[in-house]
């Protein structure tokens, strides 16, 4: 009885450490997006399009970043675009991306255009 007993006290103290473990090595593939302004004045209606999906902000002030974290779904292109403090509508097209991809990505609006600057992995 008490070998059965230290059987299964072993069992379930293995089952917790590996789920521990499973748990502590599993990410989600999320995509850290940074949207700067770096046009010189502030931009608004700012939208970024990636597979099956978008984010934005109204404004962004001269200089500001903007954070957002998104997961790809799909894959296929993605564009950003703007409205600048002359009022001129700006678009660019960025990247293609894949589902499952993860890592960085910014994004730096210019008085010419838009940078994209990627950091991701499969």
């Amino acid at each position: 009885m008490r070998s059965l007993l230290l059987r299964v006290r072993s069992v379930v103290g293995l089952a917790v450490l590996l789920g521990g473990l499973a748990a502590a090595g599993c990410k989600s593939p999320y995509v850290s997006a940074t949207v700067r302004n770096e046009t010189g004045g502030p931009v608004t209606l700012v939208e970024v399009d990636y597979p099956s999906a978008s984010f934005g902000r109204e404004s962004l002030a001269p200089g500001a970043a903007y954070p957002y974290r998104f997961k790809i779904l799909g894959s296929g292109a993605t564009k950003v675009s703007w409205t600048d403090a002359q009022r001129k509508d700006h678009t660019a097209a960025g990247p293609e991306l894949s589902e499952g991809q993860h890592g960085q990505l910014t994004i730096t609006l210019t008085p010419t255009g838009a940078q994209w600057a990627q950091q991701l992995v499969p």
